[in-house]
């Protein structure tokens, strides 16, 4: 059985305040290019549909079109929400779509049973755990004890009652110890949020979702796809693609990626100001194209710089000069760290100014808890 993972398409995100809606029109039409040369029997969409639990018209009439156009290729799609989805909103109509072969996961309740699929091999059976939390799986399970990450999704897991005699596919959306993160991500401060890969190890195949670099957690069987589209500096260097799946007998798995090409690159400009306005510098290449962070490395700052440099670059996102603290691969400026910090990482700092020392290993996993457990009683 052939399968098609895709994750963190991240409709109607803005990156700078741009819009990113028409880069991913450009880029499930490419998928869709994608699926017509590799004909998979299942494509499985791991979370984080769109950018916000209430995306704008626009973005549902993207991923709608995308439905369609996988529903007329009589294409089997299975999909979780993820942390940036609403899973009611992302759920509706589940069962109804179900009848097409479009499988959407429902409001985590602690019962997931399995899509059964047949191929020559036999059955394969598709789980769809949307994103969790401690507090969903306590709530569905009282009486079991639910203190992290890992304790959820092992708990969630064992509740599947899988057969492990036969092949076993499913869909989530968690952060994996040991993976490797990038700033356009949400992020919790300690590894709060981290599961274990060996919750996992019944399983055939997982396809993650909640990364956007594309990586093995375990060598080909537990795999982030990573998203289709850049949507930070800090991902300049991910090499964006599709993550096709092949499942033979039980044991017998292949993995292989399949290259996706932005309408217009995120690229990192870093250098003096007169060389960078040299024709020789950008002819020839896509840079007047791309959206751009320019670092200016002058020591002195040029006058007009910014709307000088918009007379050859149009898509400039990101300006500054390269010594005022910008690592280059940031697309946070220093004006926004504090907005951008998570409230564990203001109770850290203000722990620290009015005590003169950090706090204990011990203070921070129960200042981290109190804070989940607010938010998750605002949920």
């Amino acid at each position: 059985m052939k399968l098609v993972h895709l994750s963190d398409l991240h409709i109607g995100k803005k990156v700078h305040e741009v819009s990113m809606l028409d880069e991913q029109k450009y880029i499930l039409g490419q998928i869709l290019s994608v699926i017509d040369d590799e004909k998979p029997d299942v494509v499985m969409i791991a979370g984080d549909v769109y950018d916000k639990s209430i995306p704008p018209a626009e973005a549902v009439e993207v991923f709608d079109e995308f439905l369609v156009q996988l529903a007329k290729r009589e294409t089997k799609v299975m999909i979780i929400s993820g942390n940036h989805d609403s899973p009611e909103r992302l759920a509706f109509g589940n069962r109804l779509f179900s009848a097409g072969g479009i499988y959407i996961s429902p409001v985590y309740d602690g019962n997931i049973e399995p899509i059964t699929l047949n191929d020559s091999n036999g059955e394969v059976n598709f789980y769809l755990l949307p994103f969790i939390k401690p507090f969903h799986v306590r709530t569905a399970f009282p009486d079991e004890t639910i203190e992290s990450y890992t304790d959820a999704v092992n708990c969630a897991v064992k509740r599947m009652n899988i057969d492990t005699s036969k092949r076993n596919v499913l869909l989530s959306h968690q952060f994996v110890t040991g993976s490797q993160r990038c700033d356009s991500e949400d992020i919790s401060v300690g590894g709060s949020d981290n599961v274990d890969a060996s919750v996992y190890d019944e399983f055939d195949y997982v396809a993650l979702g909640h990364l956007h670099g594309p990586q093995d957690v375990v060598k080909n069987r537990i795999r982030y796809c990573g998203t289709p589209l850049k949507y930070s500096f800090s991902e300049v260097h991910h090499k964006k693609s599709v993550t096709v799946v092949e499942l033979g007998k039980k044991g017998e798995l292949s993995v292989h990626t399949v290259p996706l090409t932005p309408q217009h690159d995120m690229v990192i400009i870093r250098g003096k100001f007169d060389a960078i306005m040299q024709k020789s510098y950008y002819e020839n290449t896509t840079l007047p194209e791309d959206y751009l962070s320019i670092l200016l490395t002058d020591e002195q700052e040029v006058y007009e710089a910014q709307n000088r440099l918009k007379q050859h670059y149009k898509n400039i996102l990101n300006f500054d000069y390269a010594d005022k603290g910008d690592n280059n691969n940031t697309d946070i400026t220093a004006g926004q760290e504090t907005i951008m910090k998570t409230p564990f990482e203001l109770f850290f700092d203000f722990y620290k100014l009015m005590n003169n020392q950090e706090m204990t290993d011990e203070q921070q996993s129960y200042v981290q808890k109190l804070i989940e457990d607010i938010q998750e009683g605002e949920e």
